[in-house]
């Protein structure tokens, strides 16, 4: 790695990894390079970016002390605002560097993705995006069956948060790294994807490879709520009430609810299938 990425690195990881958050390089052009012209980034080719996951050890590293702090005004949704707060500390750490931060969730007006995360996450070398294609004579004839990213470390167990780009930082020589191919088994495969797509609520699929950690029951019963209700599960008022005791939080999450939803959750933006697959 060129000793200006490997400081750059470092710096990010130095403000991120004691959160849970794991950090990766990537050129723009590797990512620009599998999209349609409208997905680009539009930097020059040899930009260096970060891409920028959660794993596991975020829940009680980052979130927990987050929702205990002063940061968030008004309380919305916590994850994101947890995320959005660490990521900025990314820009305060590069004082001297112009830094742009894409957030998974973040689209233009036309609601078209900002960054597809999943395609990120695979040209940073961090997670393995499996996707139809990577099957021949697949079974599903025409149905649609979107793709799903997996981390060599923790199966399904993590979330792509965004990126971080460096627009002035050209990078040509960084040499690419490829994810790796934890799964490489057509009928693994298979099964991955029609547990991704099909029975996603049961968290199965997240096993596709043994993973060194999963979440703990506490996550899985927080983001097994609809958003609209997460508060509530935390203990924690809606923007418009007086909140509770922070001494509570976390106490009613002892347990999966049965009332599970196809939204938005911790492997953003597909942590249910989206409604079109990603490239």
């Amino acid at each position: 790695m060129e000793p200006q990425v490997a400081e750059l690195k470092q710096k990010v990881e130095d403000t991120l990894c004691p959160f849970g958050f794991e950090v990766y390089p990537f050129q723009v052009a590797w990512y620009n390079e599998l999209l349609p012209s409208a997905f680009h980034l539009p930097l020059p080719g040899p930009t260096l970016a970060f891409l920028v996951l959660s794993t596991p050890a975020m829940f009680d590293q980052a979130l927990k002390p987050f929702l205990q702090s002063c940061h968030l005004q008004p309380l919305t949704d916590p994850v994101d605002q947890c995320v959005a707060y660490h990521l900025r500390r990314v820009t305060e750490s590069l004082p001297e560097l112009q830094v742009e931060v894409i957030a998974d969730y973040e689209v233009h007006p036309n609601r078209r993705p900002k960054i597809l995360a999943q395609t990120a996450a695979h040209v940073a070398g961090a997670a393995y995006y499996y996707q139809r294609q990577d099957i021949e004579a697949d079974p599903w004839g025409s149905q649609r069956i979107a793709g799903v990213c997996i981390h060599p470390r923790f199966g399904g167990w993590f979330a792509i948060r965004g990126v971080v780009l460096l627009p002035g930082i050209e990078v040509p020589g960084l040499l690419p790294r490829k994810p790796p191919d934890c799964v490489p088994a057509r009928a693994d495969r298979i099964t991955l994807l029609e547990g991704f797509n099909f029975h996603w609520q049961d968290w199965t699929y997240r096993d596709a490879v043994t993973p060194q950690e999963r979440y703990s029951e506490e996550q899985k019963a927080y983001f097994s709520t609809p958003p609209a209700q997460r508060l509530a599960l935390l203990g924690l008022a809606q923007p418009s009430e007086e909140p509770s005791k922070f001494p509570e939080l976390f106490t009613k999450c002892t347990k999966e609810p049965e009332n599970t939803h196809k939204g938005r959750s911790w492997l953003s933006p597909s942590a249910s299938p989206p409604a079109s697959p990603g490239p």
